[in-house]
């Protein structure tokens, strides 16, 4: 199965390391990668097409505007079968605890381990 991952961070940078880092699975047709930049914006992405065109999406939590979980809470709660990962620099129980009891499905601390993220991704591809 093909995943189309959506990944949402305000860094506009996590673009480029992203399409380097997941190159190979982009290549193979593995993934496909779509960008957000705010919490907003994804949900605008969302909204495009019904159901979602979207299988996984990733997410920082500290974003200005609307956060990360308020992200999470918005998705979980209007398309309850979409998968979201939480990535977060705070690297601490609280922040997962927070992520899981909001309906993550993974939370992943920064800097991502991009070849546990691979192995995460060939796992749900497999489902």
């Amino acid at each position: 199965m093909k995943l189309r991952l959506l990944i949402v961070d305000d860094e506009e940078d996590v673009e480029l390391l992203f399409r380097q880092r997941l190159r190979k699975m982009s290549r193979d047709g593995q993934v496909e990668l779509d960008f957000a930049f705010s919490g907003e914006q994804a949900l605008d992405l969302l909204q495009q097409s019904a159901p979602p065109a979207i299988t996984l999406i990733l997410s920082d939590i500290n974003m200005p505007g609307m956060s990360g979980f308020e992200l999470l809470e918005k998705v979980k709660r209007d398309y309850p079968g979409l998968k979201v990962m939480m990535i977060s620099a705070y690297d601490d129980h609280e922040h997962e605890k927070k992520a899981r009891t909001l309906g993550a499905d993974d939370f992943i601390p920064k800097p991502v381990d991009f070849k546990r993220l691979e192995e995460r991704l060939h796992s749900l591809a497999e489902m």
